[in-house]
């Protein structure tokens, strides 16, 4: 490929870079000056920027929480619960001597508002994820993208979602 190039550079530049003479005229001489290098600073990116006055980049910390960008980072926390669930309950029927009914039949013993917590525990992640990643299917058509939109289907898939983990937890 290189050969190719090489060659089809000497054929253009036999052409347009030749003057009169048949002498290349477009190489002009240039001269470097030589200068001493002043040795790195000690100081630090923070303390440079700050003598320099430029801005800090802004921080998690200075922003107002959005509903768009808290549902974003809980959609991605409801998938990390969710592969955590599949992992510690796939592990716990491997690993532990008795079986599954055993562990529920102790959860039953505890009252009914442990095991309301445990249902709601293990439903409403899995509800948030599911719908709002038909919230995300419907994004991908290129619907629902303004702004208003946005916000109106956030609270929608919030209102679901409680609905979907509440019923299934009274099941």
């Amino acid at each position: 490929m290189s050969l190719i190039f090489r060659l089809a550079g000497q054929r253009c530049n036999s052409q347009f870079l030749k003057n009169s003479n048949g002498l290349i005229s477009c190489i002009r001489p240039v001269t470097l000056k030589a200068t001493n290098v002043s040795p790195p600073s000690k100081e630090g990116h923070d303390e440079r920027n700050m003598k320099l006055k430029r801005p800090q980049s802004p921080h998690l910390t200075i922003y107002a929480p959005q509903l768009t960008s808290l549902l974003s980072i809980s959609h991605r926390a409801t998938g990390i619960v969710l592969s955590g669930y599949a992992i510690g309950l796939g592990l716990g029927a491997i690993v532990l001597p008795e079986s599954i009914p055993h562990y529920i039949d102790c959860l039953h013993e505890m009252g009914p508002a442990a095991v309301s917590f445990v249902k709601f525990s293990l439903s409403f992640p899995m509800a948030y994820h599911f719908w709002n990643g038909i919230r995300h299917l419907i994004w991908d058509t290129g619907k629902m993208l303004t702004i208003p939109q946005v916000y109106t289907t956030g609270y929608i898939m919030l209102a679901v979602t409680f609905a979907t983990a509440g019923f299934l937890t009274v099941m």
